[in-house]
Formats: C-alpha cells, structure tokens, sequence
C-alpha cells in the first residue's frame, strides 16, 4: 500500500483526503451518474466510482438502511480477486467459511432408504486463482463496499427511502435522464438530473421498465427451500460443502456459513405443476426441516435455532439487452440508462453465481463509465458493456439451467443404466469439470476492440486474451518482497502493462525493456504521455511494470530504465514499486507458470477490471499505440468532462 507521496499524514491510509468539492450533508440534484439499488451491483459500481474525485455520484435505495441479512453468500475465486483490487479480500478471508472441499453423496445400494457418501473433491483445482473460494454473509460484503465509499475522496454514501418512479430522456441537456424520486412513506418527492443512471435495482426492476425492457425465459416448475440455521446432527460433513441426492425424497446442497456454527441448507421441495406458482403455496419452515431430516436418514438433524429461511422456484430469465438503445439503433444513439445484476439475469442459486456475476457487471461498468466522464473515451465506448456482459449472463442461464436440471433429477435405478434420471456420478463429474467456471475464472471476452484477436498469444500461453489477468509470484526489486503480481491491480480505474523481459540484461543499453520505456517517456505516440492531462504523473492513465527473469538480487536498481523509477505526486518522491523478478524457488517462477517465451518477453495490457486486453512482442510500439488509439482519446484541452 502506498501512500504521503503526497506529502506526511498520519491517521489510517486507508481514508483518502476528503475532495474539497464535497460538501457536507444533503445530496447533489445534478450529477454526472445516479445509481438505483444499494445491491451488490450497485454497491461496486458506486464503489469504483467514488475513486474518483472528479466524477459526482449518486446513489439510491428505497430501503431504510443498509441491509441486515443477505440472501446470497458464496464468494467466488474471482471475486476475491476483484475485492483485493478493492482493498478488503483479507477482511472476507478472516471472517468468512473457506471452502476447501465438496463431497458427494447418494442412496446406498444396500439400502437405498440411507444414504453414503461417495466421492469427496478438491473444492477448487491448485493454482487456478491467488485466493480461495469463500462463504461469507451478503450483509458484510455490502458493509465492506460501504466503508470502501465511505474512505473515498468523494465521501459517498446512500441516499435510503427513496423510491425510483420514473424518468425521462432529453439528449439536448447538459444532463440529459431525469429522475424521479419519492420518498418512501409519504407524498414528497424529487427529480434528479444525470449525465447516466443506473438501475441495479433487482429482478423486479422499475428502471428495466421504465426502458419498456423485460426479463425472458421459463421456469423449471421446481421449488426449493433455503434456510440459515444453528443445528446439531450426527451427519460427518456438515462442515463441508456436499451435494446430497436421496432415493426417493430429493435432494439438498449444504453450504456451511461463517462462524463455526451456521450451515445453510437449499432442500427439493416438491414438483410444481405447470400453471402452479410458488406464491400460491402455504410452506413454512417447519415443512423445510422435515424434508431435509427425510434426506439426511438415518443421520439426524435438530434444528436449535433458525436464522433465516425463504422459498423460491427455479427459472432462468434474461432481458435482451443491458442499456436504453435498441440493437438498431446503437450507430445513432449513445447509452444513457443501464441495468446490471439481477435487473438483467436471474437463475438459480444452485452454482453461487448470482451476487458474483452481478458484482462483475458494477466492475465493468464503473470504470467505462469513469473513462467517459474524464474525457478519457468518446461516449459510444458505452456500448461495450451491454455486448460484453449479455455475452456473459448467456453463459450462465445455459450452465445453470443444465446443473439445476441435473440435481433436481430423479436418480437412475441401481444397476438400471437405461433407466430415467441421472446418474450421481455424472452429476459428481459436471461439478468437477465446471469447477473454472463456478469458480469464476472462465469468463472470456471476444475479440472487439477491447480485446485483441490473439496474435501473439504465443508469447505468454497463460494469460489468455479476454479472461482475467492470472496472478502469479513475484519478488518485488526494491525490497525483495515476496508478493503476487495482481497486488498491483487496484480498482483506480488504471490500464496496466505488464513488461515481461527477455533473457538478456535488462539495465543492458541495448536492452528491449530499456528501449520500451525510452518510447514509452519520449515518443510522440507513446500511450503514457498521449492520454494523461498536463500536470498528471505518468502513470496516471496507463500504469506500467516490469518483470526480470533474472534472480532480484543479481539487479542493481540504480541501473535500471528511468521511467521505471518515476517521480510522483506534489513532491516528486521516486515510485520503487514499478520493478519486479521471477520467484527463483521451485514452482513459483511466473515465466514458467504462465508460459512466457523467455527469448522475447512480451508486452501484456491488462483492462482496469483485470482482464487480459491484448499480448504484444516488448518491441512492438505501433502496436501498443494503435491498441489505445481504438477506444481512448486524448485528454480535452479544458477541463470540460462529458
């Protein structure tokens, strides 16, 4: 963590200086973007937003407070390694349930009115991400991204009771959505101008309909029940994650929570009809604890204390598009209004995906949105976040539609392999062949011009063009600090580059790394200089680090390419966090992890929500500004943000 580059001050680093523009109490009626929904959507967005000083934010929730109890909990792999960007990944870890292991069980073929276990899984493969697969409280996440905004130059924290009723488009304004607010319990209400707003605002949406936009799909005519409880029972895993199928009675996913003591329990109630609906049965807990025992035989189950519970059906539901401009109209039009979580895709809880994929949806969007709102990227550099992350809430109602069918199918007959059904081997082998993706890392952007069509791929194998940046060891130069590369991967809106060198010496004047930074703190067209404001450090668009082969202490510091040593902040202190060396120690080398042609080193530009946007050869300048070139412009000549 860094930080007096500024100048001394004490107290906690992790509270920025309050801009000045901020005034206290009350809440801006004209801002750059309003955000509808305290969600985990929401609350990200709002989050990466509230890093930057410049840009006025506003955010809106009809509830009295923050939330108490949350309904979803499973944090995936890549999520924590979107929280480390936003400073509270150990704060999750420390708290939170790990889950290391799932097992499986099925009827036994003795008596199938028991069941066994009979497999029992790695929960998460080796090296697939820095963190672990975590189960913690939706409540405390939210707590965590409040405080994050709370710590944020702009101070932002929600404007609760108030209700979105409407709004209104006029291109011709400096701020063009109006919206409507009420406040929640009485008649009096307000319209807020906004350059964008965001509807983050659940599966029941009222800014999707205010876009005339619904949610399309089906349901599976199937009820299940969840419930958070305090219980003692003889059953061996209940601190581990299993996946039970019962004979006859259904079946359970057993999630253990945080704490110790908490298991939560989704249970197969009965079959739906197919004009039945969920809201027209009376089902009480009562009925989900006797349910449950009826799997669980002959183990017991005594149910001590119930923290939570609810109901629900399982469907899959997708709206068209993730903004207010119809398909036919995206080359006239540019986006305004945009919905993110479950305002756009809803599923089944079954593959923990749901808080996860909608907390990627804020990520992606907040530092488009930054980009835009700086005069960093024209306004039609919008359109890629419905085309991006539509591409991805597909993906997951086809997967979760296919596992939720699996766990809620009835079991094949033993030693009747033609029989209806699944098989609970064939349902043990699609949760372990989809493990990258319940785990979050198999999210791939295609090729536009964020992502670049893989050309030189060859040139580092393991950082896949369009997936996430794949953190791996490193020892840090200036103090040999042994560290993860993704450590450098906050949620500042930044670029990154990671400079990978080749085999020769790096401080060498005929050094590929040297010549890189040469262009990269002289040229004309050198991405640095071309897309930073008059004033700005270097890095404060594209920030740029290298990584040696070569052992940290076989380097001399004092030897090494300028730019990578920069000057920063009102006192030009030097940066010493820019240069990086492989792990010598077995298995931890990042060239060999990662496969990196160690003859060529390679360029890897990586996106400020830490996906890979292209791989270039360390020589390839015209490349490197015709990537930019594509999407960012250079900053106006007066401060007059879009």
């Amino acid at each position: 963590m860094q930080f007096h580059f500024d100048g001394f001050r004490t107290g906690d680093p992790e509270v920025a200086v309050a801009d000045a523009s901020v005034e206290a109490g009350g809440f801006p009626e004209a801002v750059d973007v309003l955000i509808v929904g305290c969600g985990p959507a929401g609350l990200t967005l709002a989050a990466q937003l509230s890093a930057f000083p410049d840009i006025v934010t506003r955010i809106v929730e009809q509830k009295p407070g923050p939330l108490e109890l949350g309904q979803a909990d499973g944090i995936a792999c890549r999520t924590m390694e979107m929280f480390d960007a936003f400073g509270f990944s150990e704060r999750v870890m420390k708290e939170g349930y790990w889950v290391n292991e799932t097992s499986f069980w099925r009827p036994d073929l003795a008596d199938p009115s028991k069941i066994v276990r009979y497999d029992r899984v790695q929960d998460v493969e080796d090296g697939l991400s820095e963190f672990p697969h975590m189960i913690l409280n939706q409540a405390r996440v939210h707590d965590f991204y409040l405080q994050v905004m709370c710590n944020s130059p702009r101070r932002l924290s929600p404007d609760y009771g108030k209700r979105f009723t409407g709004l209104a488009i006029d291109p011709a304004q400096s701020h063009p959505v109006q919206v409507t607010l009420q406040k929640v319990g009485s008649e009096e209400s307000e319209v807020v101008r906004a350059k964008y707003v965001v509807g983050c605002d659940g599966a029941r949406s009222a800014v999707r309909q205010a876009l005339g936009r619904t949610l399309q799909g089906d349901s599976a005519n199937q009820a299940w029940g969840v419930m958070d409880v305090l219980a003692v029972t003889d059953f061996p895993d209940i601190r581990l994650k299993v996946l039970i199928q019962s004979a006859g009675e259904g079946s359970i996913v057993l999630i253990p929570r945080e704490g110790g003591f908490l298991v939560r329990i989704y249970v197969e109630l009965e079959k739906l009809n197919a004009d039945e609906r969920l809201a027209g049965k009376s089902i009480t807990v009562d009925q989900l604890i006797a349910a449950t025992r009826r799997i669980l035989a002959p183990y017991s189950f005594d149910v001590r204390e119930v923290a939570w519970w609810s109901v629900y059906e399982i469907g899959q539901r997708l709206c068209e598009k993730f903004d207010d401009v119809p398909e036919a109209e995206i080359g006239s039009r540019v986006p305004r209004v945009f919905i993110a979580g479950d305002a756009c895709h809803t599923h089944s809880p079954k593959a923990g995906q749901g808080m996860n994929v909608s907390m990627q949806d804020g990520f992606n969007l907040g530092w488009k949105l930054a980009h835009v709102l700086r005069g960093q990227c024209a306004p039609e550099f919008l359109h890629s976040y419905s085309a991006e992350r539509h591409a991805v809430a597909k993906e997951l109602i086809n997967f979760d539609r296919e596992w939720a069918k699996m766990i809620s199918a009835p079991l094949k007959k033993p030693g009747v392999p033609d029989s209806e059904g699944v098989d609970p081997e064939a349902v043990r082998a699609y949760f372990v062949k989809h493990g990258r993706y319940t785990a979050g890392t198999a999210t791939r952007y295609a090729p536009s011009m964020l992502t670049g069509n893989g050309e030189f791929q060859n040139l580092a194998q393991g950082f896949a063009i369009g997936t996430r940046f794949h953190a791996a060891p490193v020892v840090r130069l200036a103090d040999a600090k042994e560290m993860s590369l993704g450590e450098c991967g906050k949620a500042d809106g930044r670029w990154r580059i990671y400079a990978f060198g080749d085999n020769g010496d790096p401080a060498a004047p005929s050094s590929r790394i040297r010549a890189l930074c040469e262009f990269l703190s002289a040229a004309e067209e050198s991405p640095l200089l071309r897309y930073r404001r008059e004033g700005q450090d270097i890095d404060a668009v594209i920030d740029l680090r290298a990584v040696f082969q070569q052992p940290h202490r076989s380097l001399r510091i004092e030897t090494m390419p300028t730019l990578l040593l920069p000057e920063k902040g009102r006192l030009g202190l030097r940066d010493y966090e820019k240069m990086f060396c492989a792990d010598p120690r077995a298995g931890r080398d990042i060239f060999d992890l990662r496969d990196i042609d160690r003859s060529r080193g390679c360029q890897v530009i990586v996106r400020p929500d830490q996906y890979v946007a292209e791989i270039l050869p360390l020589d390839d300048y015209r490349g490197l500004s015709s990537f930019f070139r594509r999407f960012m412009r250079p900053p106006p000549t007066i401060q007059d943000f879009a």
